[in-house]
């Protein structure tokens, strides 16, 4: 019998059977029902819910209990350490405490969205004051994560943070160098000792933790690649961690511009002499490219901060270390290389996402797109009417 009803002193129970467990049946009863109508009517959901796979085994977890589960189970081995970091952060210090207590399964879009609004509000931890729309953003998109794994997990028939309406915000204005802009940078680097990392960082987009993760195996100056394996990261407590990135878009071959090459083996061949004299050592191909002189890696903060210190020098104090990424792919644009290309140089998941980032660069490749369709045609020079007719 699958399932059944019975009176149980004033009320009625019904008794269903959600499967089988050490080849024995497993029943799940569900107490309460006033009439017995009332239990019937339960028992062909329920019945209907195991034949169409949509039964959700009723659990008391909370959303908090979840999230750290969600953290240990999925997130630890999924992303970044320094991004596990920010999703612990922003749960046990900000979700948590807010709406962790609310049982998983009987989580609403209002509780959702009310939460989104209150961090608006009265969101900052120190001080007074709501948290901006961007972070709160960011806090829905955990979220929505999150209970994207509830539903796959069989814990929640659907996501409820697919009816919240998150705060928008503006993504704010990118800055890059022109042509002009990188030969000046590039020249008030090449004194430091960041130059060559600076140099990297602008002709071949990689990211910061990218670069300093490099080893010298990772480089074929013969064919003129590097080979991006892994990523370099500092934690809160100041540990240095590498990681293989998950995606394979991350892990990707950048062809080098010929004056990247000849600038690498003037960086190898001084690495090789410093050695020779320091401690009478050559240079491993497990060594970092980029390192301190005991070979340790450069803290990733150190890179940024050098950067901001040039940029303010030569009057590019809006630019970003990492905008060096996004002048590498703007000037690749403009000078009309396929953004294909240009996504396989970043390391996007999809042309999409260059696309959706580097929006701003495509008009000016439609008017250069239609231009050149002239030039193929050869219209001046053929029998077609341009005339009004």
């Amino acid at each position: 019998m699958r399932g059944h009803v019975r009176r149980r002193g004033k009320t009625w129970t019904v008794v269903v059977c959600i499967g089988r467990e050490n080849g024995r049946p497993r029943y799940k009863w569900y107490s309460g029902f006033e009439t017995k109508k009332q239990a019937e009517t339960r028992l062909t959901e329920l019945l209907r819910e195991l034949d169409l796979g949509d039964y959700l085994i009723p659990t008391d977890e909370t959303f908090g209990e979840f999230l750290m589960r969600w953290l240990r189970d999925y997130a630890k081995a999924n992303v970044a350490p320094k991004t596990y970091e920010g999703y612990e952060h922003m749960i046990e210090r900000h979700i948590s405490p807010a709406i962790g207590h609310l049982q998983l399964t009987k989580l609403t879009p209002a509780q959702l969205q009310a939460y989104y609004a209150e961090k608006l509000r009265s969101g900052r931890i120190r001080g007074t004051g709501g948290l901006s729309p961007r972070t709160v953003h960011h806090h829905h998109v955990v979220i929505h994560g999150a209970l994207e794994s509830a539903v796959k997990w069989g814990l929640l028939h659907r996501n409820p943070a697919d009816a919240t309406d998150p705060p928008s915000f503006e993504t704010p204005e990118m800055n890059t160098l022109d042509d002009e802009g990188v030969r000046t940078f590039l020249e008030a680097a090449r004194p430091t000792l960041w130059y060559p990392m600076i140099y990297v960082a602008l002709f071949t987009a990689l990211r910061r933790s990218e670069l300093l993760a490099l080893r010298w195996d990772d480089l074929d100056l013969t064919l003129g690649y590097i080979y991006v394996k892994r990523a370099v990261h500092r934690l809160r407590d100041g540990s240095i961690v590498f990681r293989i990135p998950k995606s394979k878009r991350s892990r990707r071959p950048v062809a080098l511009p010929p004056s990247a090459i000849l600038m690498l083996r003037n960086h190898q061949e001084k690495e090789e002499l410093r050695r020779s004299l320091t401690d009478g050592g050559k240079v491993s191909a497990q060594d970092l490219i980029f390192a301190r002189e005991d070979g340790s890696p450069y803290p990733p903060d150190s890179l940024t901060q050098a950067w901001r210190k040039l940029a303010k020098a030569t009057g590019f104090t809006g630019i970003r270390l990492h905008d060096a990424r996004h002048t590498h792919a703007t000037l690749l644009l403009k000078h009309n290389v396929h953004p294909k290309v240009v996504q396989e140089r970043l390391g996007h998941s999809t042309i999409a996402t260059t696309l959706d980032i580097y929006s701003h660069v495509i008009p000016g490749l439609q008017d250069a797109a239609a231009r050149q369709f002239d030039l193929a045609v050869d219209v001046t020079r053929s029998s077609i009417d341009v005339s009004e007719s």
